[in-house]
């Protein structure tokens, strides 16, 4: 059996036969604490309950061990547990302080082997209360007892001391001015506390000022570790307790410092500053000269560029314009920056010049348009045509434009000229047709006189006969509509216009032609065939221009028979690029062995009476439209002409 006295546990012994027994129970003791809750002991801790709450006590909680086979309160409320490892005293208000912080670490009282604790294993609850207070526990070989109202406490706190710094293995003397070599890398510290009662219990926390951002648990460890430490000032500090828990918040403390090598002093930190701060410098230096030279190189090349050329901002605001432009425009530099180009421009074309300005804005896409320009030598206008492409920054937002400005006067001029070359030839056409045209209006105009004298015979009589002058008279109507449909139709090839282009239904197109052509085909013996592929779609043309180029070419089929007769062929269908294509045959002399490759070039003719414009403009009308035409010989006699069509773009392909 033991006892507490002078705060130690006293023990004797009852025999080798333990001879309290196992009632095999899962709660190894059980009992009620002050505050009205229920606590069990267990191999896992305390089990507490209360209030229909449920809470466990281990070492998490502080706990030297889990497994409790003893618990009861003292006189003062405070809760004792013998355990495998000591009995542990644990005040009341630890208890209120676990209750309602159930995650909470609890300052605690262990009686251990150190203050006369004798070891061994409980099977059910072996604590009791004396009436004198005394707290009594047995375990299968040893009774103990404990005067909780005689314990007493060391309240010494433990002197603290540090007595060796080891840095790479070399000590140094504990002094305040201690500093160790740069790139030091393992630093030990060791310390220790004088504590009577129980050395061997007391208990240390350090702390490193500079490194750790509060103070490390070491338990009975009495040295520290550090490695790597930066270059800078520190401070080591370490604390202790005593064996009932008694800190010393003073402890002991030690500064020291660790030089910095060359490379981490502010001196050379603040030279490698300099030298990047420099080297920055001379790179935005270099920089702004490239930038200069290649600016310098871009204007002189700007200013021997045979064109106008400028440079405006995202807005269309010009920044600069070459010393041509300025020469060609007669408006200084200084005008013609931001908005001042608008002067040089003709007034009818400005808004189309802004219009395309706002549109290419918008869209992001390259500038062009055509308009004219006024020359300062001689106050006359010409036309020029811009072009221009943006200039984009990394997050693709336009910045700039660069532009030049070519002279197309003559182009246009040429342009002009092709348009009065088609209507003269039109015009000349028409003359070759004037008599077959003539023949096929007065059968209308004919029939018309006829009918309206038919009508007025019928009224002319006793008894008028007006049914049957009604129907003369509607008969008259549809001759006259007769006639004023083949004037359209051959009107509309010599009324000069611009073009425009519509989807164009090809069968409906030859029809015309063959109305317009059957007298001259019939005056020289001419028979037309025709072939459209069924459900030929449509295709994208001038209708006008069409009509030319098909009466061109049927007119010279039906010349190059004019001798002989034959046949004539006109053929449509699709073509394997998905291009309508229109063939033309003839069966007459053919085409000039030597001169076939020339027959459209202008001005080139085989017939004594031609203007050698024919062919040449169908072939610039063709192209125009994005198509071709092309001659071959026939097999036999004569020759076929052939040009393709695109298609309409609402059936294209998809």
């Amino acid at each position: 059996m033991g006892r507490f006295r002078d705060g130690k546990i006293q023990t004797f012994s009852f025999g080798e036969r333990p001879t309290l027994f196992s009632l095999n129970f899962h709660f190894l003791a059980i009992t009620a604490a002050s505050d009205g809750s229920i606590l069990g002991g267990t191999a896992s801790g305390i089990v507490a309950w209360k209030d229909g709450k449920q809470q466990i006590l281990s070492e998490k909680n502080g706990l030297p061990c889990n497994y409790v086979s003893g618990l009861i309160t003292d006189d003062a409320g405070n809760l004792w547990l013998f355990s495998q490892c000591g009995i542990i005293e644990i005040p009341q208000n630890q208890m209120r302080k676990w209750w309602e912080h159930p995650e909470s670490k609890l300052d605690l009282r262990v009686f251990d082997t150190f203050d006369g604790f004798r070891s061994g294993l409980g099977h059910f609850n072996t604590s009791a209360k004396t009436p004198d207070g005394r707290l009594w526990f047995a375990n299968g070989s040893v009774l103990q007892v404990v005067d909780p109202a005689h314990a007493s406490q060391n309240i010494v706190p433990p002197l603290v001391k540090i007595h060796a710094l080891v840095a790479d293995h070399k000590e140094y003397p504990i002094d305040s001015g201690i500093k160790l070599p740069a790139l030091t890398r393992d630093l030990e510290i060791d310390y220790a506390a004088l504590s009577y009662a129980a050395p061997q219990k007391v208990l240390f926390r350090y702390m490193l000022e500079g490194r750790d951002s509060g103070f490390r648990e070491a338990g009975t460890r009495r040295e520290a570790f550090y490695n790597d430490l930066r270059p800078g000032h520190y401070r080591f500090h370490v604390i202790a307790c005593n064996n009932d828990g008694v800190w010393n918040e003073v402890g002991a403390s030690l500064g020291f410092s660790v030089l910095p090598a060359y490379y981490q002093t502010a001196w050379f930190r603040a030279l490698w500053a300099a030298a990047f701060l420099g080297l920055l410098w001379a790179a935005y230096q270099e920089r702004v000269r490239q930038l200069r030279s290649e600016e310098q190189k871009f204007r002189e090349a700007v200013e021997t560029m045979p064109a106008l050329a400028f440079i405006a901002r995202s807005d269309g605001q010009r920044t600069f314009v070459n010393s041509r432009w300025v020469e060609y425009t007669g408006l200084t530099e200084k005008q013609a920056l931001g908005w001042g180009w608008q002067a040089a421009v003709h007034p009818n074309d400005l808004s189309r010049a802004l219009t395309t300005w706002q549109e290419s804005q918008a869209s992001g896409k390259a500038l062009e348009y055509e308009a004219r320009i006024l020359r300062s030598a001689d106050g006359d206008y010409r036309w020029f045509q811009t072009r221009a492409v943006p200039v984009r920054d990394r997050r693709g937002k336009i910045v700039q434009w660069y532009g030049v400005i070519n002279d197309i006067e003559d182009r246009k001029r040429v342009e002009q000229l092709q348009a009065d070359l088609a209507h003269v030839n039109r015009v000349s056409t028409m003359g070759e047709l004037t008599a077959s045209l003539a023949h096929e209006i007065k059968q209308p105009i004919g029939a018309a006189v006829t009918n309206a004298e038919a009508c007025a015979r019928f009224l002319d009589r006793d008894l008028p006969d007006v049914r049957e002058a009604r129907e003369a008279a509607l008969e008259m109507i549809k001759d006259a509509g007769r006639a004023a449909h083949i004037i359209d139709r051959v009107r509309s090839l010599y009324t000069k216009g611009t073009s425009q282009m519509d989807s164009v239904d090809v069968d409906e197109l030859i029809g015309e032609m063959l109305l317009i052509l059957h007298n001259e085909a019939h005056r020289h013996s001419v028979n037309v065939v025709t072939y459209v592929a069924d459900g030929l779609p449509k295709v994208m043309a001038d209708r006008v221009q069409l009509q030319q180029v098909l009466m061109n070419l049927m007119l010279n089929g039906i010349q190059a028979m004019e001798d002989t007769g034959g046949v004539l062929t006109i053929k449509a269908q699709l073509s394997q690029d998905i291009q309508v294509q229109f063939s033309v045959s003839d069966t007459g002399v053919g085409l000039p062995a030597d001169k076939a490759d020339h027959i459209f070039e202008a001005f080139f003719t085989t017939k004594p009476e031609g203007s050698g414009m024919g062919l040449a403009i169908s072939r610039s009308i063709i192209e125009s439209h994005g198509g071709r035409v092309w001659a071959s010989a026939n097999s036999g006699k004569g020759a076929t002409f052939h040009f393709t069509l695109p298609l309409a773009p609402h059936i294209m392909p998809r």
